[in-house]
């Protein structure tokens, strides 16, 4: 990706939005040197130049929402945090009585962490001949362990099978597919670090209609 320039969707800051600046340029400071990244470094993976990530650093130039949630997903946070908004306490325990089962996709699956993380971790059950046709390619990384069943993995051209035990860490651009290999289905957890993905994508695949909770992976 070629580093993106000053244009009409990032431009010095305008009437009632000059108050924003002042909070988001020290922000995107911190949260970039909190990730121990250089500013070259951050600005590659966001696909600016250097030049521009320290003109957003100093408040000269106002960001847009695609460049916000592309330096929160680098920086392992949220755009709310980006903006100086208060991150809310999170919980480093999640009870096994408060993960409430929700399905998508003929899935099943607990949120097994808490939300706003850079990781989100899931409990997930995947029944027999439920959206196993579905290849997806994102950005990102994820990480499965078996726990129950087999589950049958597809990463590019290769096709695994994983038995309880096994597990797999693979880059999401990758294009892979997920389907559970015998009738019993399979039992896995599942850690991602797609932070502003929704949950319900790993069940439902981009073709399919969004449910009340989102999508996952």
């Amino acid at each position: 990706m070629s580093p993106i320039e000053p244009g009409a969707a990032d431009t010095p800051p305008e009437t009632g939005t000059a108050d924003l600046l002042p909070v988001v340029a020290p922000q995107l400071r911190e949260l970039r040197r909190r990730a121990s990244l250089t500013l070259e470094a951050a600005a590659r993976a966001a696909g600016l130049s250097a030049a521009h990530l320290s003109r957003l650093e100093t408040g000269q130039r106002q960001p847009s929402l695609p460049m916000l949630l592309a330096l929160a997903r680098i920086y392992g946070t949220t755009v709310s945090e980006l903006l100086g908004e208060r991150v809310a306490e999170r919980d480093a325990i999640v009870r096994a009585a408060d993960m409430e089962p929700t399905a998508a996709g003929g899935w099943t699956y607990w949120q097994a962490g808490s939300p706003g993380r850079g990781m989100q971790a899931l409990r997930v059950h995947v029944p027999y001949g439920s959206q196993g046709d579905i290849v997806r390619v994102h950005p990102g990384e994820e990480w499965l362990h078996v726990l129950q069943g087999r589950l049958l993995l597809r990463l590019g051209d290769t096709t695994q099978i994983l038995a309880p035990g096994d597990s797999a860490h693979f880059d999401s651009l990758t294009p892979h597919r997920i389907a559970a290999a015998d009738q019993a289905g399979a039992d896995l957890l599942f850690v991602h670090t797609l932070l502003q993905s929704p949950a319900a994508a790993l069940c439902l695949g981009p073709a399919a209609p969004h449910p009340t909770l989102g999508e996952m992976s």
